[in-house]
């Protein structure tokens, strides 16, 4: 396919340009992942982290694993006036599928699980390339069948539990929502895909346009999908709970919110799989946010941009958990 490259930059807006221009090339030798993952957590790690917010308890919990494999670490984090019966957020972080970690998360999860006051839950998969598909899909389903499991001892609401999760982390939230319809061991009742990494193909135009390194990038995603699938990324047999993109039948999900900014080279794929919910007959809403990229929510939390994204999806997890 012929695409000519997007300027991001050009594309942005005075809140985010700075911030954009700042920002190093973030991946390098997709040769190493693991090497890359350790520069990374380094970067990360050296950052200052905002506290969490009072009264927060922080748990982590140990989940049997799929057969024969660990058991599956899930964090939790109750709030100081948790009702009884209370909703339950089950979230599962990004990375493409090679990087990030539980602790990533935990402002995220924390400040969820304060504002709507609810139980939230964060699971610790193994990440490829050392563990490919479908260990990374087993270990988010173990968590999410524990968390089911536990319900009467954490106080669970079994109406209102739902899964969610960003760039990686939503493409494995979809795969989990599309497992526990075949299982029919967890009836989950809305699922959140931010930016969700759904499409092993990378055959949109906008899989095409997004090359710029100071964000997830064409490079990087192929690097990502090949290692989550051992090398078979694009094939003929990849499964639909690996790549939900290409499920053929998405009839009895749960609701799905999903946003997705124009200039995300998620963005082509995320509107396809919300048309196909839509055309299965599952509500969806779809949120593209023009000139926002992977990520920029996070990277200008302060724009007004960001913050019509951040209160956009709150509002949306809200609603779904409030019954």
């Amino acid at each position: 396919m012929d695409v000519t490259p997007i300027d991001i930059a050009s594309r942005l807006d005075d809140e985010h340009l700075p911030v954009f221009e700042a920002i190093p090339p973030l991946f390098g030798d997709w040769s190493d992942i693991p090497a890359l993952r350790a520069s990374l957590d380094g970067l990360l790690g050296a950052m200052p982290q905002p506290e969490l917010p009072e009264g927060m308890v922080m748990e982590d919990r140990y989940a049997p694993g799929p057969a024969g494999d660990p058991d599956v670490m899930v964090r939790l984090y109750r709030p100081a006036n948790l009702p009884d019966s209370a909703p339950a957020f089950y979230w599962i972080h990004g990375g493409g599928m090679v990087l990030g970690d539980v602790a990533g998360s935990d402002v995220y999860c924390a400040s969820v699980a304060d504002e709507m006051n609810v139980l939230v839950a964060s699971v610790e998969y193994r990440l490829a390339p050392e563990h490919p598909f479908p260990a990374p899909l087993e270990d988010c389903y173990a968590g999410l069948k524990w968390l089911w499991d536990s319900r009467e001892e954490l106080g669970i609401d079994p109406a209102r539990v739902a899964v969610g999760g960003g760039s990686a982390g939503g493409g494995l939230a979809a795969g989990v929502a599309l497992a526990a319809r075949d299982r029919g061991e967890v009836p989950l009742c809305f699922q959140l895909l931010v930016y969700p990494m759904l499409d092993d193909r990378n055959i949109t135009r906008s899989s095409h346009a997004i090359t710029d390194g100071r964000t997830w990038n064409r490079e990087a995603n192929l690097a990502g999908w090949d290692a989550y699938l051992a090398g078979n990324a694009g094939g003929e047999d990849v499964s639909p709970y690996a790549a939900p993109a290409r499920a053929t039948d998405l009839t009895g999900l749960p609701p799905a919110y999903i946003n997705v900014g124009d200039l995300d080279l998620f963005v082509d794929e995320d509107v396809a799989y919300a048309r196909a919910l839509a055309d299965a007959g599952v509500p969806v809403e779809l949120h593209i946010y023009p000139g926002a990229y992977h990520g920029s929510s996070g990277f200008t939390p302060n724009a007004s941009l960001s913050q019509r994204w951040n209160a956009d999806e709150r509002d949306a997890l809200r609603r779904a958990l409030a019954g």
